[in-house]
């Protein structure tokens, strides 16, 4: 079993979730009290979201490759950031770290693949949807088309994930809000949903939208569980 080296805090919400996935899937794969072999270096998420909406991306590359130089010294085999938005530095830190960083836009696009859909919505903070480094990456490494929701959309969701969900407010009213938005992004022609931010999952499952969401949070701890046994 390989040692899956996890950046978390980003937030601990959901690097909480991740805990839980990996290790009830090492418990399920190998069975009796087996748990995954795992080092989390988890930040202080305020000082990045700081950061994040000052638009200083280069300091937060140099925290994100400290962290995975923490985890790589620490004895990880490989890296897991557990957010979609840190991955705009994904490749900056791998090669500097210098051991595997498991992807999560792959990840989520092996499983839209799998289902043989051609184009998905992707919703997330702005940053993720609106940057290219996470649609480019589907887009131009799987070739799967990409499509965002419109501006006054996009405010909503953001505003959700960072004054709600990265706090554990789970609001009945948003929920409402993110089944409206993922009926448009159908209406346009998405045939699935990547729920492109970790947060996300622990307000909106398959339940709430009439076409596949992908849940990268689960997608991408059962990759690293799959990894890790491998």
């Amino acid at each position: 079993m390989k040692t899956i080296g996890l950046i978390g805090g980003l937030s601990w919400e959901s690097s909480a979730v991740y805990y839980r996935i990996i290790n009830e899937l090492v418990r399920d794969k190998v069975g009796s009290t087996h748990s995954a072999k795992s080092i989390m270096y988890s930040v202080d998420f305020a000082e990045f979201e700081k950061l994040q909406h000052q638009g200083e991306w280069d300091k937060l590359t140099e925290l994100m490759i400290d962290a995975g130089m923490r985890l790589k010294k620490g004895g990880a085999d490989f890296m897991v950031i557990c957010t979609n938005t840190m991955h705009k530095m994904a490749n900056a830190v791998e090669s500097q770290v210098g051991i595997t960083l498991l992807h999560i836009a792959d990840t989520a696009a092996d499983e839209v693949k799998i289902r043989g859909l051609r184009k998905v919505a992707l919703l997330g903070t702005k940053f993720t949807m609106e940057q290219d480094f996470y649609k480019g990456r589907l887009a131009q490494k799987h070739g799967i088309e990409v499509v965002i929701p419109d501006q006054d959309e996009r405010e909503v969701i953001h505003s959700i994930i960072y004054h709600e969900l990265v706090l554990g407010k789970i609001l009945e009213s948003s929920r409402e809000a993110f089944v409206k938005i993922m009926e448009h992004m159908h209406n346009i022609g998405a045939e699935g949903i990547v729920l492109g931010c970790t947060e996300i999952p622990l307000l909106i499952s398959q339940k709430d939208s009439i076409v596949p969401i992908f849940d990268t949070t689960q997608i991408h701890a059962t990759a690293a569980v799959e990894f890790s046994l491998r």
